[in-house]
């Protein structure tokens, strides 16, 4: 048989990956946290203005504690709302 392009209902990987009683708070507030993360580069060394040669890099321990950090502020938000 020839593709139509569409869908058969038979593959519905979104279906299947959805939990059945929805998403916890935790879940919520950790992609809360990537999202901002991602979009303002939270936890990484911002570099500084000047002449300083090369911005100082956070080490991957402080990089850490700091999404561990956002992480735990963006859950208090989520349980508090």
């Amino acid at each position: 048989m020839a593709e139509t392009g569409r869908p058969t209902g038979n593959d519905a990987p979104e279906a299947a990956a959805a939990p059945s009683g929805g998403r916890s708070k935790d879940d919520v507030a950790l992609e809360m946290m990537k999202f901002i993360a991602a979009t303002t580069g939270y936890g990484k060394s911002a570099g500084s203005a000047g002449f300083s040669g090369k911005p100082m890099m956070p080490s991957a321990e402080e990089h850490a504690d700091a999404l561990i950090k956002l992480f735990e502020r963006c859950r208090k938000v989520v349980s508090d709302g």
